[in-house]
């Protein structure tokens, strides 16, 4: 029973996908065998990427922004650093947009612009891990490979009443995964996994009467598949202070510079503030600020990253002239949307300038 129920599972849950899958715009309908390789490696590694820790609502308008602009990897490896930046301002974790960058220039320049097609290969490439590398190997290359994300731990807990806490059971879950993959359309496999989490097998209230793996899911069988994934007690994140100076300049204009490459929003756009990281404090007077200038509190503001929390004081101060400060510019306030601008930067402007992002401004045709 144990060696025929994996396969059992996946013809099950595919012809289930082929009626049910969702249409993405970084997809290709269902496939059959070989016609896995209709699918486009850009496409598919570029969603994945976005997709990392974010939802597919809001990776939706990025991906049409990015393949508008850059409609191949050469493209994109051709494009100005600061481009790339802007364009992904808001999407968050923002070291995943400096690797994109970085992967798109290796692809072009080491592999002629094609992706390599085995999971080893792409693991060579920057920015790529396992489970991006087995996404694009399965998806775009119809290779099997075991693609394994929060989607499908959900799915394979349930259907294994893994008791474990994550992140514990990773290794049972993958083990279990790799179990079920077929020898043909991985791809599909793949993605019919992520729509079962996605659609039927979600966090709460999942739709079991509609599962098309009901009748093989233990969890269902034995008590609430809710309380799968098991996961271990979270920590309380560590709230760290700092400062953000917000110059206010003729026409009107806000001051910015830019972060250094590395560490946390490298190469992101910013308004001045204080040293903070995830692991110190910063000011959160005037001891920060880029000049000499009437500066006046405007309030704080709360930004939530992976592992700590920040809150920031926020000053504000109107410049009769430009000030020039340490390697920064003054950006006008109706193109703030074109500077890199992180969340938490516009979380500050915002508290000092209010109606700095609330024009929404019509879209070139």
């Amino acid at each position: 029973m144990a060696d025929t129920k994996p396969l059992d599972m996946s013809a099950s849950l595919l012809g289930w996908y082929d009626r049910h899958h969702r249409d993405l715009p970084w997809r290709t309908p269902p496939a059959r065998g070989k016609a896995g390789f209709r699918t486009d490696p850009y496409r598919v590694w570029l969603s994945e990427v976005m997709l990392q820790q974010t939802t597919v609502q809001a990776v939706k308008s990025y991906f049409d922004t990015f393949t508008r602009l850059w409609p191949t990897v050469e493209d994109l490896a051709r494009a100005p650093s600061e481009d790339v930046m802007a364009a992904w301002a808001g999407l968050g974790y923002y070291a995943r947009a400096r690797n994109l960058k970085r992967c798109a220039e290796a692809v072009a320049a080491d592999h002629g612009g094609l992706f390599p097609d085995t999971e080893a290969a792409l693991l060579s490439l920057p920015g790529i891990g396992a489970y991006t590398a087995a996404a694009i190997a399965a998806i775009a290359f119809n290779r099997k490979a075991t693609v394994v994300d929060g989607n499908v731990e959900r799915v394979v807990t349930r259907l294994y009443a893994i008791g474990t806490p994550l992140p514990a059971a990773k290794p049972e879950i993958r083990a279990r995964t790799e179990a079920m993959v077929p020898e043909d359309r991985p791809g599909d496999f793949a993605q019919a996994m992520m729509d079962l989490g996605a659609t039927i097998c979600t966090p709460r209230r999942p739709a079991c009467v509609l599962c098309p793996l009901k009748a093989d899911c233990t969890a269902l069988k034995t008590g609430d598949p809710e309380l799968y994934p098991v996961k271990a007690a979270k920590k309380a994140k560590p709230v760290r202070l700092g400062a953000a100076y917000v110059a206010v300049g003729p026409g009107p204009s806000v001051y910015l510079r830019r972060r250094q490459e590395s560490g946390l929003l490298g190469g992101m756009s910013e308004v001045p503030g204080t040293t903070w990281t995830a692991r110190i404090d910063g000011a959160t007077d005037l001891s920060g600020a880029p000049f000499a200038a009437a500066w006046q509190p405007t309030g704080s503001i709360t930004h939530v990253f992976t592992h700590f929390e920040l809150r920031l004081s926020v000053y504000r101060a109107d410049m009769e002239r430009l000030e020039n400060g340490d390697d920064g510019w003054w950006q006008p306030v109706g193109k703030l949307d074109q500077a890199a601008l992180p969340t938490v930067m516009k979380k500050a402007i915002a508290a000092a300038i209010p109606d700095a992002f609330r024009t929404k401004r019509k879209e070139k045709p």
